[in-house]
């Protein structure tokens, strides 16, 4: 028997089939368009979500060579806060998804600053527009008898797990985890349950709200019409919980970081939550059993997404694969710094009204420093990320490191000079898919429980400190903060 691994990022969807050992033997990617109505708007088709997670699923299926029989269970794991708004009665949404990088509702956040406070006591969290509960009231507010609607028990609001769930199970279950829930703005992390003050302060109707279930747990079935037999769906977990568990980080003071579309670092604090002074947020690690793992994190919001711009708008690589001889090729970016404030900055600064910016230009200056300095600014961010988790009282021995840029080894050479500490790369860095595949298998009895995959986690490469004296290292991060500094005055 297999577990089928739903991953549905930020700019793909993607599906993996593990066996009993969790050796990947099918997968499935489709990646689709990326939507920006305005300056600061992020937005995604949910039909393409769907369409897209539906032919990864069957080309993971098919490269496999297995049939639905041979699925045990079905994990699901996703981009967190972006939101969608559906009726119950059609299955259509009423908006398009609005996106976690999406900062449309900043100025309802700059306006509401005086309950900050009260939202950070209950939900580990920021007033920002990163988060779902300002999304979801946008679209009450801006979506014609929207409101009236969910009032009366109409509407369902999900994250894109919840989504795919509804559709996975037909309209069936409407449900999501703990993890994913604690990125809205409406989940007491303390008391595990949607809050009553949180939603009459953003206007929310009750009724609109999925039923918050734990990481590992039954979450119906599919149809059966959809892939010939009806599959078990069996865990739920945001993307960067999921890297935490595929990390094998389950031990409090183990942290990873996750580099894809932007890049995530999670500490596990175990039971206890870290009221964070340096504007790092707490968060669901994840909840088995309704036992609650704690984490602080950390959210980078432009990484993989940079890298990414370089090649779709400004046309300096073909593919992400080129980055790494390019900056090999030049002995350092000469002085050149890219800020990717390309959707705003998140932790540890939290300016949505700042937009990135590329300084420290020369006539000597080739798209190889250029690319050079994209690279650096994610080890960079990392290192502001880090720097802030330590004035929490983290100490940090080795940071696991996961997600597509990782693939780039002169990337994970840079993040261990930068940090001037050692950065773990995993055998498998589909580390996301991984975790929620663990929850599966917790949940179908193949582990008595989570700690059953210690002895699983395998490691592929440890990047150490080498190439960057002290001297260095602070010049190159100098230039950083002055370039940050010019940003941010």
């Amino acid at each position: 028997m297999n577990i089928l691994a739903i991953d549905q990022g930020t700019t793909s969807s993607r599906a993996i089939i593990f066996n009993q050992n969790f050796k990947m033997i099918g997968k499935g990617q489709s990646e689709f368009e990326q939507f920006f109505p305005k300056d600061g708007w992020v937005e995604h088709d949910p039909e393409l979500i769907w369409k897209t997670t539906k032919e990864a699923c069957f080309s993971a299926i098919a490269e496999a060579n297995i049939s639905a029989q041979e699925i045990a269970g079905i994990g699901i794991t996703n981009q967190r806060e972006t939101t969608l708004i559906w009726d119950r009665k059609t299955g259509q949404c009423i908006y398009p998804a609005i996106v976690w990088q999406d900062r449309r509702t900043l100025e309802f956040c700059e306006a509401n600053q005086k309950v900050h406070d009260l939202i950070q006591s209950k939900t580990g969290l920021r007033l920002d527009p990163y988060f779902s509960a300002t999304k979801i009231s946008w679209v009450l507010d801006y979506v014609k008898q929207a409101r009236e609607k969910a009032e009366r028990g109409e509407l369902a609001f999900g994250t894109v797990d919840t989504f795919l769930l509804w559709k996975l199970t037909g309209g069936k279950v409407h449900a999501t985890d703990a993890t994913n829930a604690s990125r809205t703005l409406l989940f007491n992390i303390h008391t595990q349950e949607w809050d009553q003050d949180l939603l009459d302060l953003f206007k929310i109707p009750k009724s609109l709200l999925p039923e918050v279930k734990n990481c590992a747990d039954d979450y119906g079935q599919t149809e059966s019409k959809l892939f010939g037999f009806s599959i078990p769906i069996k865990a739920i977990a945001g993307d960067q919980s999921a890297a935490l568990i595929g990390q094998d980080c389950l031990e409090p003071g183990l942290m990873k970081c996750t580099f894809g579309t932007g890049a995530f670092m999670m500490l596990n604090t175990g039971t206890k939550t870290i009221n964070s002074q340096h504007r790092l947020l707490t968060t669901v690690g994840y909840r088995i059993n309704n036992q609650v793992t704690y984490a602080l994190e950390g959210s980078v919001f432009i990484a993989g997404a940079g890298i990414k711009w370089l090649r779709d708008k400004l046309g300096l690589i073909k593919n992400s694969q080129e980055t790494e001889i390019l900056a090999q090729s030049v002995d350092s970016s000469e002085g050149v710094y890219f800020v990717p404030a390309l959707t705003g900055l998140g932790a540890p600064h939290w300016r949505a009204d700042v937009r990135g910016m590329i300084c420290g230009l020369s006539r000597n200056s080739s798209k190889a420093h250029i690319v050079r300095a994209a690279l650096e600014a994610v080890a960079y961010q990392t290192f502001d990320l880090l720097e802030a988790m330590q004035k929490d009282g983290a100490a940090v021995k080795e940071l696991r490191v996961d997600g597509g840029m990782v693939q780039n080894t002169w990337f994970c050479e840079c993040l261990a000079d930068i940090l001037n500490t050692g950065v773990i790369r995993p055998k498998i860095i589909e580390t996301t898919a991984l975790g929620v595949a663990y929850l599966v298998a917790v949940q179908i009895g193949w582990f008595k429980d989570l700690h059953d995959i210690d002895h699983q986690w395998e490691m592929d490469l440890s990047a150490q400190p080498k190439n960057l004296d002290n001297k260095k290292r602070a010049e190159m991060l100098a230039g950083w903060k002055a370039a940050l500094a010019q940003l941010l005055n």
